[in-house]
């Protein structure tokens, strides 16, 4: 298979826009930059704070810490934290450079302002509309569909933007994700041009490694990587899983320390990266084949949650710890076969694990998912498989993950539901 040269262009393009940096756990950090454009709207410091917000932003919201907060946690801590210290043109790094002396006008104010939250009862899954007012003023601010989309603003009733149809595509976004499979993928991170991903890869490299020797080094969270390595060993296997998952931990732990995330979530953009840098590690690969084998990694997550949806009560540390274990295949001489063998393996293995919010256990799950992947990979190597018919394996890659579209986006529905619910403690 060759591609076109169009195709070669939206496979680039989509790596820049799923592959960026941010600041925090994406759904706090969604809250803080609408929070922060709703202030720069008003033109001064609000006197209350209505947040309407969708049940999975709430779930995800609930129980993370805010970084650069002193360690507060919730919705309101959020949009504070984006009011008195956010930079809106910094988007999801809004709240990346905040003084000792804002982190204690956040508490000052999240004591003075008043705060209400709402549940939204209809809208996008991905949904946060925040009224902040002030000695007469008003104004209003919608993100949906992704974590950095406005798609309404409103000062005083007059609507300043209006993006909200149906049909209108996520800010930003120009790349077509509908033509993403796993021969194309493999077809790009084979022929791609080194110097039209590097930089893109260098930051993921570069910032992903650091915050999982963050996390392996110092106390965050439930401390899962650390926990694997002292009950399990250092071999290369566990080294993997307990690297990603300690970047976890630190992140969803308040550690300030930037991600570059994949389809939308920091725990996602450590998952697919951290286990594949440790092995090339291992093995001693070069450079470049490390990139293509994140191309590998990075793309396949993407095929995979972009048929989901970016919030689901399918985990996403699925998509993500499957494809890193189709990354780890490539750094070992797999191509195709081998790949598209890992994935329906792996995805076979652990597709039941379900999205209950952010928080310290997504680390447990990203070692469990990793480990699936590897797994995936060491089954295929030793000649064994899952068949078409074993569950919701089918004939062919492609109607695998079509059936984990479907299991995500639609099956899970009322399971999301019912996690939100308990979550929040409603009968």
């Amino acid at each position: 298979m060759e591609l076109t040269k169009e195709e070669y262009r939206n496979f680039v393009e989509i790596l820049k826009e799923e592959l960026t940096p941010a600041f925090g756990c994406t759904e706090p950090i969604a809250i803080a930059y609408c929070a922060a454009k709703a202030r720069e709207t008003l033109g001064c410091l609000p006197e209350k704070v209505v947040i309407e917000a969708s049940g999975n932003i709430i779930k995800n919201v609930k129980s993370v810490i805010v970084p650069n907060t002193g360690r507060l946690k919730g919705i309101p801590a959020a949009a504070a934290a984006g009011i008195v210290a956010g930079e809106a043109s910094k988007i999801l790094e809004v709240i990346a450079q905040v003084s000792d002396v804002q982190r204690e006008q956040i508490r000052e104010y999240l004591e003075q302002a008043c705060f209400v939250v709402k549940a939204l009862e209809s809208g996008d899954k991905l949904d946060v509309r925040i009224t902040v007012s002030a000695k007469g003023q008003e104004a209003m601010v919608r993100i949906a569909r992704s974590h950095a989309n406005i798609v309404r603003v409103e000062k005083n009733g007059e609507v300043l933007l209006d993006r909200e149809g149906e049909n209108c595509e996520v800010s930003g976004r120009k790349a077509d994700r509908s033509g993403l499979s796993i021969e194309k993928i493999i077809t790009f991170a084979r022929e791609a041009e080194i110097s039209d991903v590097q930089e893109i890869l260098d930051r993921q490299i570069s910032y992903n490694y650091a915050i999982a020797e963050e996390g392996i080094k110092h106390d965050w969270g439930a401390n899962v990587g650390s926990v694997l390595l002292r009950t399990c060993g250092t071999d290369v296997k566990t080294r993997a899983k307990a690297m990603a998952a300690a970047g976890s931990d630190a992140r969803m732990s308040g550690c300030e320390l930037p991600v570059v995330i994949n389809s939308g979530s920091g725990n996602q953009g450590i998952t697919v990266s951290v286990p594949v840098i440790v092995y090339a590690k291992e093995l001693h690969s070069s450079a470049e084949e490390l990139y293509r084998a994140l191309l590998v990694s990075n793309l396949i997550a993407i095929h995979l949650k972009n048929g989901i949806g970016p919030l689901s009560a399918f985990c996403g540390a699925v998509c993500a710890g499957c494809a890193a274990g189709c990354g780890i295949a490539w750094l070992q001489g797999g191509r195709l076969e081998d790949v598209s063998h890992t994935l329906v393996n792996s995805i076979a293995i652990v597709s039941g694990i379900v999205c209950d919010g952010a928080k310290p256990s997504c680390a447990g799950k990203i070692a469990s998912s990793v480990d699936a992947g590897i797994l995936g990979y060491s089954m295929f190597q030793e000649g064994q498989q899952f068949y078409a018919e074993d569950g919701i394996v089918s004939q062919g890659v492609e109607n695998t993950i079509r059936n984990i579209y479907r299991l995500g986006a639609k099956g899970m529905c009322e399971t999301d539901e019912e996690i939100i619910r308990i979550m929040t403690h409603c009968d």
